[in-house]
């Protein structure tokens, strides 16, 4: 008998790393998966998704939901009512979302297994916010914890989650950047740009701003793409701040496949994006992350990346050192395995989920190589 399974998806993110692994329970003969979207980053999330042969099957309605609190609690409504009607035998969430929380809450609440991709990841912060909270709260409701690694596992062991739940998958998405090709050979060094947490807007992004522009006047021989938020309020303050500089591109979104492929010819990283040090670490490249803690900590084993925070003259000086030796032109490089994941946590995660369910036998765990 088929087993249904629900893999609840609200952003690019999740989608990016869900979408790989409803790639794989698509080809399992015992799987009937169904996307539910919980719409937050909307047609975003259809166009990565197809990348992977999937798309959303059933939509969760939220209307126009005010700030965290609002989305929080139609998620929880929404998503109640759809596994009331649809009665899955498991439901699939990723990572540290708003949307996650509300489809573990909403299981556990309807007496449905949870499994959790990406669980185990901590800063033991207030930072991220909401995240490091959300992820948090998922563990307990979670019956399956997907670790990405031994480190993520570590953690929800010292908080007493039983060892037989957690399985050690490597990150999915490893799996996706793969998947997506290299970028077209490049003339000048390029420095990528990405910032968008909550907790850097306002004065922090403005900082991060003024870098960019110190950076272009001071190497005007490299280029510095901004790969700028869904919000208008970070476009805004990246575009006044860097007005008139013809080596700085501020983009709006740009669909993963691009995205990856030009970061496949960076000379240098500038994120606060998880995923984009997952992805940095498998590409070999040099990374600062602008934030004060990373519950990514692999990543800092690395000589070539460093923590930064929003301090605009250590941003500046760390990419200064890069810079100075950058060689003009760039090649695009290849993703190789990292210590977040080798590119088969997908085939892991659904053989994990199989096994919960009694259809699978438990798989050999990711190792990372060091």
């Amino acid at each position: 008998m088929r087993k249904r399974v629900a893999a609840v998806v609200g952003t690019r993110p999740e989608a990016i790393k869900l979408g790989v692994v409803v790639e794989a329970l698509h080809a399992e003969p015992w799987a009937e998966v169904a996307v539910v979207g919980t719409g937050q980053h909307g047609a975003v999330v259809d166009d990565v998704l197809a990348l992977f042969g999937a798309a959303v099957d059933r939509r969760v309605a939220l209307g126009a939901p005010d700030g965290l609190t609002g989305l929080a609690s139609g998620l929880l409504g929404g998503l109640g009512a759809e596994f009331a009607a649809h009665r899955p035998d498991l439901v699939l969430v990723q990572g540290d979302t708003t949307s996650a929380l509300a489809g573990a809450l909403a299981a556990y609440l309807a007496g449905v297994p949870v499994a959790h991709v990406e669980a185990g990841l901590r800063s033991y912060d207030a930072l991220p916010f909401p995240e490091e909270a959300n992820r948090r709260m998922i563990a307990p409701l979670a019956a399956l914890h997907l670790a990405p690694t031994p480190r993520a596992a570590e953690n929800l062991l010292a908080e007493r989650i039983p060892a037989e739940q957690v399985v050690v998958t490597g990150n999915t998405v490893i799996d996706a950047l793969f998947r997506m090709g290299g970028g077209t050979p490049r003339e000048r060094p390029l420095v990528v740009v990405t910032a968008h947490r909550r907790e850097s807007w306002g004065e922090p992004l403005r900082r991060v701003a003024r870098v960019v522009t110190r950076l272009a006047r001071t190497y005007p021989d490299i280029d510095l793409l901004v790969a700028t938020h869904m919000n208008p309020a970070v476009r805004e303050i990246f575009e006044q701040e860097t007005y008139g500089l013809p080596t700085i591109e501020c983009a709006p979104p740009m669909p993963y496949q691009q995205f990856v492929r030009t970061l496949t010819t960076a000379s240098l990283v500038i994120t606060d994006s998880g995923g984009v040090q997952e992805e940095a670490a498998s590409l070999r490249l040099p990374l600062l992350i602008m934030r004060e803690t990373t519950e990514r900590g692999e990543a800092l084993h690395s000589a070539s990346t460093h923590l930064v925070g929003t301090d605009e003259e250590l941003i500046f000086k760390s990419a200064a050192a890069v810079l100075d030796v950058a060689r003009p032109g760039r090649t695009a490089r290849t993703p190789r395995p990292c210590v977040f994941g080798d590119g088969k946590a997908a085939d892991r995660t659904v053989r994990a989920c199989g096994w919960l369910l009694g259809m699978r036998e438990r798989p050999a765990e990711f190792h990372p190589m060091e």
